[in-house]
């Protein structure tokens, strides 16, 4: 599992007064990416195997809103990992209460950056990123993903 820290900045909120919702997809993507670069495969080493992950799809689930200048940690995890995809999950909760903002899953397809097609997952990947279950998920931090 990995935190990412998020300070919500103005240019996030929308005419309602809380988070866009387009800005959640993003720190998701600022989440993985930040996973996946502490476990050991920033970017650039993924292009340089001529592999890469794209996105098939999101799914979001918007709890509590979320306003200027909060702080917020997004906690993500590998779910599962099959042959050329894997699900990443999201816990967004705010720092000032514990609160869950938002929960979230992507799912990654791994593909030839060369033809774009999918390409298996090879072993030092997976080897990086261990799965994460829901209840370890609650247990480290008090709230839970399905809650």
């Amino acid at each position: 599992m990995h935190a990412f820290r998020i300070r919500v900045p103005a240019s996030a909120i929308d005419a309602v007064g809380h988070v866009n919702n387009r800005e959640y997809i993003a720190w998701m993507q600022d989440a993985a990416t930040s996973h996946s670069a502490a476990a050991g495969w920033p970017e650039q080493r993924y292009f340089e195997t001529g592999a890469t992950w794209i996105v098939r799809s999101h799914f979001v689930e918007y709890l509590r809103p979320a306003f200027d200048g909060d702080e917020l940690t997004v906690h993500t995890w590998v779910h599962a990992m099959g042959a050329i995809g894997s699900p990443r999950r999201y816990l967004f909760l705010r720092d000032a209460d514990g609160e869950r903002v938002a929960r979230a899953e992507t799912v990654w397809v791994f593909i030839d950056v060369a033809t774009g097609r999918p390409r298996r997952i090879p072993a030092e990947i997976r080897d990086a990123f261990p799965i994460v279950d829901d209840a370890a998920v609650a247990a480290a931090l008090g709230a839970g993903y399905e809650e």
